[in-house]
């Protein structure tokens, strides 16, 4: 029934029976074939469809829209019609199967947590840059989701950065030289599609890139492979809130290599490397107790605890 009535080829007599309440279906699913028929070429079966759906309840369209497949007839329908249902522009907005252009349309309907959603998966952000300029208008997102989507409407990098950045990441000088042209007249968007679906120049780039939400498009990248996280964790140059964010996620804190560049590099914010030294074999602990670049407490830590190491070695 699904199949027939979302391709288009239910007959007249199965509408009917839907929009009639005939056919045993979840509520959520009945919700969602009367959305695509209330969308339908002929007048009288939307009409119909239309009027059954402004009597079911919100929180059958609610639990509709957190399913992994949704009909974009659904979507549209919900952000045409019920956008200003409480939950519905957040549950558009955490679903990715919803087109993003429909989260648009409610973004002014968005509280902090739909926002966070959005923030959280920045593919949206890029395949339409109005909801940026939308969600902005917004009264409801906290100040540290302000900041981020002002950070988003910046413009590009200084020239001084970017050759910089390309000395760093590309010795040979032509290929240096390409790199830095295609950087530098690109804004905000730009790179962060670029982050997310560029190739590992660009993602060694991008990672030193001045916007935090670049950064984060460069860790989400589907192409980012290990050898890449393993440098980022080593970069003395990227921004403890970057290293966090590498601590957070865990399939990168599978590698040991990871935790253990993490654990040794002094913009590691304190509490991470804190929480992480304990991991660290014998030879890499007492390599930390020398290093004088970390914070002191990170050390004195490391130094009790490879004491202990040694003593209950010496112990058994």
């Amino acid at each position: 029934m699904r199949t027939q009535i979302c391709s288009g080829h239910a007959r007249p007599e199965q509408k009917l029976a839907l929009c009639a309440g005939s056919i045993p279906l979840a509520p959520e699913a009945r919700v969602e074939l009367l959305s695509v028929l209330a969308f339908d070429s002929d007048p009288n079966t939307a009409e119909r469809a239309q009027g059954v759906l402004l009597s079911e309840p919100v929180q059958h369209f609610l639990t509709a829209l957190a399913r992994p497949e949704v009909d974009p007839h659904l979507s549209a329908y919900c952000s045409d019609y019920l956008g200003d249902k409480p939950g519905i522009a957040d549950a558009l907005a955490k679903n990715p199967a919803c087109p993003t252009a429909d989260v648009t349309r409610v973004a002014s309907r968005l509280t902090s947590a739909g926002i966070q959603a959005l923030l959280d998966n920045l593919d949206r952000f890029i395949s339409d840059p109005q909801l940026v300029i939308a969600v902005n208008k917004s009264t409801a997102p906290t100040a540290e989701q302000r900041d981020m989507l002002n950070e988003m409407q910046k413009g590009a990098i200084s020239i001084n950065e970017i050759e910089e950045a390309a000395v760093e990441i590309e010795p040979d000088k032509s290929k240096r030289e390409t790199l830095q042209q295609k950087m530098a007249h690109m804004n905000v968007v730009q790179r962060l599609t670029l982050a997310l679906k560029g190739g590992r120049s660009e993602r060694m780039f991008l990672i030193r890139d001045p916007n935090r939400l670049v950064q984060r498009c460069v860790l989400q990248s589907p192409r980012l492979t290990d050898s890449e996280v393993e440098s980022f964790s080593a970069m003395t140059n990227l921004s403890g809130e970057t290293l966090r964010a590498i601590s957070m996620t865990r399939t990168f804190m599978k590698s040991y290599s990871v935790v253990r560049n993490l654990t040794n590099n002094p913009k590691t914010p304190l509490d991470v490397s804190l929480h992480l030294f304990p991991r660290l074999t014998s030879t890499d602990l007492a390599k930390l107790c020398a290093n004088k670049n970390i914070p002191e407490t990170l050390r004195s830590s490391a130094v009790k605890l490879h004491r202990k190491r040694k003593l209950g070695g010496s112990g058994s």
